[in-house]
């Protein structure tokens, strides 16, 4: 069962991913009720299903202008490499696609509980991902196998994450972006700590464990007010003592009195829970292995470079090659008369004439002549003639032009197209970042990256797909492809 919620908080700046997941759950569960006949909430709660949420929110400005192209379906992101649908035909895989390819070997451990995750970043274990939950929270983490010194906190550059400490026993605290000394102190608490690791923000609840957020949190649910987010709000007042939250929260500007009232809170919440429920722990964690892989696709420089490790060499690239089903540079491609680099990659792909340079990654691009740059990235385009210069991206472009589509070196270049079909060039660099620039309007473009996702906001993305791959065949039938 797939189920899709939208978020219609009160507030302009949303619920935050805490409150966030436990609405998008109960309307998840209001849905399956109605469309399916199906009590989710129940179900889970006997143990008979797995369920997992993923968090898709954002406008994805960092990774501007990709997004605007999906119409705002951030995590509907294109990646250059394809996969086999139902039908027998390939297309480029999703970011969520992907995300939920890769989280689905934890179901069989989860029974009876909601993992969630994050829809712009996939992460390979290296450890075990078959497991006994022992606690009614586990977070994932990447925990290093020597013993938490401050000479290994220093070299892993622990104080710029959000860190999860394990003691012994096996019961887990989290902190955020403190040096040792500070985090030893606030974790005084869990005794002797064997191991530490940055978290990867992704956890899991159990059923007992959701239904009680759900109480705690009512009023603000059905008001859809405020903002809380599972670190600060939820995991770290359940695992740190009163005076040091509040300490840790007083360096992000939040006022003493409200961390004390909400820690009061919570430790209430939570002495009265585990007195009911005691046959777990609180909060634990899930070790994903200190050599993990984790591609996060949520920058655009980050999916540029994740993306060109399909060309490269290494540990890492050939692990995510195996994890996309990617055996060889060319796969399911007609172009014997294009020259292929021995370090690029091409996957579905179309050509009768032209060449693809070193390290480049093309999928789903059809067109009569193709010359592809060094490093450059091109996805889902259909042309007569596809010129992408040294790092280029081109992403869902078609032309039907003799001239075709050109980028020069650094240039990304995608399309937005409408509910009629229609569609508009949205450029930007390499070089920029689409956070810092997405109220301007940058050279090439009529609207900034901030008035494209305001334009997009209702726009019906199954319907715009349908009209994209419409436009695709249709040019690319054109010259006899």
């Amino acid at each position: 069962m797939v189920i899709a919620v939208s978020e219609d908080w009160s507030s302009s700046s949303g619920a935050g991913n805490g409150l966030g997941t436990l609405y998008a759950f109960q309307k998840a569960c209001n849905v399956a009720k109605e469309k399916y006949g199906a009590d989710l909430a129940q179900e889970l709660m006997e143990g008979k299903i797995s369920a997992a949420l993923y968090h898709t929110a954002g406008k994805g400005t960092r990774l501007a202008p990709l997004p605007a192209s999906e119409n705002n379906n951030k995590p509907g992101v294109k990646l250059p490499v394809c996969h086999q649908l139902a039908d027998g035909s390939y297309e480029p895989i999703t970011v969520l696609e992907a995300v939920v390819r890769q989280t689905g070997i934890y179901a069989s451990s989860r029974s009876g509980r909601l993992s969630v995750f994050w829809g712009d970043q996939i992460f390979v274990p290296t450890a075990p991902f078959k497991y006994t939950p022992t606690h009614h929270v586990d977070i994932m983490c990447t925990l290093e196998e020597e013993p938490p010194t401050e000479k290994v906190w220093k070299e892993k550059g622990l104080e710029k994450y959000g860190v999860i400490a394990v003691s012994g026993g096996g019961n887990a605290a989290q902190v955020e972006k403190v040096d040792h000394p500070t985090a030893m102190r606030m974790l005084k608490n869990l005794g002797d700590i064997a191991r530490v690791g940055p978290s990867l923000g992704s956890f899991s609840v159990s059923a007992k464990m959701l239904q009680a957020l759900c109480d705690e949190f009512s009023s603000e649910l059905a008001a859809k007010d405020g903002k809380l987010d599972t670190d600060p709000h939820f995991w770290m007042p359940l695992t740190l003592p009163q005076d040091e939250y509040i300490s840790l929260m007083s360096q992000k500007g939040v006022d003493e009195q409200e961390s004390r009232s909400h820690h009061v809170r919570m430790a209430k919440m939570k002495e009265s829970f585990l007195s009911a429920n005691p046959e777990l722990g609180m909060f634990g964690s899930v070790d994903v292995g200190s050599n993990a892989c984790w591609w996060d696709y949520g920058l655009l420089k980050l999916y540029i470079a994740n993306n060109l490790k399909l060309s490269e060499e290494g540990d890492d690239a050939d692990l995510l090659r195996r994890f996309f089903g990617v055996t060889g540079r060319t796969m399911n491609s007609e172009i014997s008369g294009v020259t292929v680099d021995g370090s690029a990659s091409a996957f579905s792909c179309k050509a009768k004439s032209g060449s693809v340079g070193a390290d480049a990654v093309i999928a789903a691009v059809e067109a009569e002549e193709i010359q592809i740059g060094e490093g450059a990235i091109v996805v889902n385009c259909a042309a007569k003639k596809i010129i992408a210069g040294k790092g280029a991206v081109l992403y869902n472009l078609v032309s039907e032009s003799d001239d075709g589509i050109v980028a020069e070196d650094g240039d990304v270049i995608v399309s937005v197209t409408d509910t009629e079909g229609s569609s508009m060039l949205l450029r930007s660099k390499t070089s920029i970042c689409g956070g810092k620039a997405w109220k301007q309007v940058l050279d090439g473009n009529k609207m900034s990256f901030e008035e494209v996702h305001k334009q997009n906001r209702d726009a019906d993305v199954s319907n715009i797909e349908k009209k994209r791959k419409e436009l695709y065949q249709k040019t690319s039938s054109s010259f006899g492809l």
